[in-house]
């Protein structure tokens, strides 16, 4: 556990290390696909004009974003990742695509350079894992610390996550356009806003009595201590009581659990390999995953999926850097200002919001995501904010 200190920034040194390594390959692809797009001043050109704005990649005529504004978003992001321990990399998704505008001019490429459509579209995937896999490393040691990570769970849904983000990576890079990856990404989130709407239900909410249990108990010893009254010890917090290959078991505030290590080894295979064909945390999948399958509360649900969306980010942008994908790294160091910003409150505030609340919280964005860029990906129609 001591060296859990070390995590975050050994993390990062190694992943600026080997974008180092592969940087020759991020110019020689995007200069290669830029050098077929025709020349002009209609949409999916690039501009002749030779004092045209660079704006995102370094590309004539993309898009520039207002430095503040990408830092107040990467805050939310960070945020909404350390709170719930998922929708981060939707979140991070929703700004690049839509806020900052970076989905749209993918997508002019798709008839006019689609090769170069494709190598931005991967760049976006990959901007959005640095900025989830940052969130992810700091709450997940925050999470650790307060007793909120199930670290067993964590770690094989960690060595699935592994298997599943490398094989995805390895099959979908450079092979998407703009608008299937979008349409993908809202087909799932929307599928995700139906199974937690269904769990709010009283036949979902019938098969989650344990996890109801925990929560209570959570929230009472909360108000105790906000109060300035003691709480029983062995009672505070997380304790592992048996971990064995084919059985884990453990209390949380006095409630029991117990889960199979294989369960969440093949789940974060699955999952983690959905996730990085998106190009998202997968902590969206991961969390009901966790409240569903393994019983746990929300309030467990966050950190023990923030550390498996760690190892499953860290796979994701390997592989993808490995295979020339560019980086924005200035306006990518920026975000991650933010994300730490708003990953060192989350775990701090999350406990001042009900179990429901963050639930209902997950289904509203879900819906309004999952719709949105569904219609936008597959039948051109964009709504407020898409």
């Amino acid at each position: 556990m001591k060296n859990w200190k070390w995590t975050l920034p050994v993390g990062l040194l190694a992943i600026v290390a080997i974008a180092l390594w592969f940087e020759p390959a991020f110019a020689d692809k995007l200069s290669d696909a830029i050098a077929k797009a025709p020349v002009g001043a209609e949409p999916g050109q690039i501009p002749a004009d030779p004092n045209a704005v660079k704006g995102f990649l370094g590309i004539p005529g993309s898009p520039v974003v207002n430095p503040i504004l990408a830092f107040c978003w990467a805050v939310w992001v960070g945020w909404i990742f350390s709170t719930v321990g998922a929708f981060g990399g939707v979140m991070s998704g929703v700004g690049h695509m839509s806020v900052f505008g970076f989905g749209s001019y993918a997508g002019s490429f798709k008839k006019t350079a689609p090769e170069l459509g494709k190598v931005i579209t991967d760049s976006i995937k990959a901007s959005n894992q640095f900025l989830v896999g940052l969130s992810a490393a700091i709450s997940s040691f925050n999470y650790l610390k307060m007793k909120r990570l199930v670290l067993p769970l964590a770690i094989t849904l960690g060595l699935g996550s592994l298997i599943g983000a490398w094989l995805a990576q390895e099959l979908s890079a450079g092979k998407l356009d703009f608008k299937s990856y979008q349409g993908y990404f809202g087909l799932f989130v929307l599928l995700l806003g139906c199974w937690l709407f269904y769990e709010t239900t009283p036949a979902g909410q019938s098969k989650k009595q344990t996890a109801k249990k925990a929560a209570q108990a959570f929230e009472a010893a909360a108000k105790k201590i906000k109060c300035g009254e003691s709480v029983d010890a062995s009672c505070d917090g997380l304790h592992i009581t048996q971990f064995t290959l084919s059985k884990c078991a453990f209390t949380f505030y006095g409630v029991p659990f117990q889960f199979n290590p294989l369960i969440p080894f093949l789940g974060g295979i699955v999952i983690s390999a959905v996730a990085a064909f998106l190009g998202v945390g997968g902590g969206f999948l991961l969390v009901p995953f966790l409240t569903s399958v393994t019983q746990l509360p929300m309030y467990l649900a966050a950190g023990t999926s923030a550390l498996a969306v760690l190892v499953s980010m860290v796979t994701s942008i390997i592989t993808l850097l490995s295979k020339g994908t560019p980086i924005e790294w200035h306006f990518i160091g920026l975000e991650m200002l933010g994300i730490a910003v708003g990953s060192f409150v989350g775990p701090m505030t999350s406990k001042y919001f009900s179990d429901v609340w963050l639930k209902r919280l997950f289904i509203v964005l879900s819906a309004y995501v999952g719709i949105g860029y569904l219609l936008a990906g597959f039948f051109n129609f964009k709504l407020p904010g898409i």
